[in-house]
């Protein structure tokens, strides 16, 4: 059994090792759990998980269904990043809010060393722009939804500095996906109730394309031919071509989405409610096939969001008010036993476990 802490950290809590005043951030001690786990019942790849209402990153192993390591960031981090060699973790940190409600504006994003599991530096974006969702290009450079300007900021990790920005032409752009070429960002912008097309080389706008008055989050398909994004007017999710971007056809369903995401076979489109459904629809005919309960979730925070397994064999969905991470087995169609966290799990991304050098909790 190990026991990860930092030195002269007291053990039964968790406690403030430090305040960065010039940023205004305090950093927390990373606290390591106890795992008692053999190697061989690992998971070839962990989930590094944002927990909104304890300003916490979490590492979990989603076999042991166990937290490996927990660290704190700054308020609030939504979403969360991994870099392709697995080494960091990145963290966003939007504001005490959510998008376009009153608060505070984040401008900042929290750098985790997956392998020595505590934050190493902190990325000032030089103004408040309530950073949220972030992916990495195949560049190799990080790109950020900075919703209060309007566009998706670009970071150079290596320098951990910005250089660089894509205009959206629309207002709360807070959701985006890279196509599977790497030439195309598609943007969800919230309030604008839009999609905007952006040239990922070029750094331009290509087009902005209307949905609805409101829109909430993004998803696209793996062939990069078709990108999704959920009215929240009405209980439909918009399908756009990407050959012509437009919208050229609706999924209608029970209730209004929050969420989805296609199977790795693009098959199926999985797609979570704030009413606790998980819906299954068959993109071939555009039918609802399949329907699950997840813990109800009526109120603020809304349903998370999904993390499809590397292997393609299970989707994970985060539910922040009911403190768990849904497993559903995309072979026999059934939910297994969730991963039992706390309230305020939410954005989630996969780190791979590297023989040479695993991430922290994994030795």
């Amino acid at each position: 059994m190990l026991y990860f802490l930092q030195q002269e950290v007291p053990l039964l809590l968790e406690k403030v090792i430090m305040n960065h005043r010039l940023l205004g951030i305090s950093f927390f001690a990373c606290l390591l759990l106890p795992c008692s786990v053999s190697a061989d019942q690992h998971s070839d790849n962990l989930l590094f998980v944002a927990n909104q209402m304890e300003h916490t990153v979490l590492l979990v192993d989603p076999i042991s269904k166990q937290v490996l390591a927990k660290v704190g960031v700054d308020i609030n981090g939504y979403e969360v990043a991994v870099s392709p060699d697995g080494h960091f973790g990145y963290i966003p940190i939007y504001g005490n809010t959510w998008v376009g409600m009153p608060g505070s504006n984040g401008s900042t994003i929290h750098v985790v060393d997956l392998h020595g599991g505590r934050t190493v530096a902190v990325i000032d974006l030089g103004k408040e722009v309530r950073p949220h969702c972030a992916h990495f290009g195949p560049d190799g450079l990080l790109y950020v939804s900075a919703e209060l300007a309007n566009a998706i900021y670009i970071v150079d990790t290596k320098t951990r500095s910005l250089v660089g920005e894509i205009p959206t032409g629309a207002s709360h752009t807070h959701m985006f996906v890279i196509s599977p070429d790497g030439r195309r960002i598609y943007t969800a912008n919230n309030e604008a109730g839009s999609v905007s097309v952006l040239d990922l080389r070029a750094r331009t706008l290509l087009a902005t394309i209307p949905i609805a008055k409101k829109v909430q989050r993004i998803s696209i398909s793996p062939d990069g031919k078709f990108v999704f994004t959920q009215d929240q007017e009405t209980p439909r999710i918009a399908v756009i071509d990407t050959t012509t971007n437009a919208v050229v056809r609706s999924i209608s369903l029970p209730r209004i989405v929050f969420s989805s995401v296609v199977t790795k076979d693009g098959r199926w489109l999985l797609a979570n409610t704030e009413s606790g459904k998980l819906f299954v629809v068959d993109l071939g005919s555009g039918a609802l096939t399949k329907t699950f309960d997840t813990p109800d979730v009526p109120v603020l925070p809304t349903p998370g969001e999904f993390a499809l397994a590397p292997d393609g064999t299970h989707a994970y969905v985060s539910c922040p008010q009911g403190g768990t991470i849904e497993v559903l087995n995309l072979k026999d169609w059934k939910l297994e036993e969730p991963i039992r966290l706390t309230r305020g799990v939410d954005g989630m991304a996969w780190v791979p476990v590297a023989t040479d050098s695993p991430p922290f909790g994994m030795r």
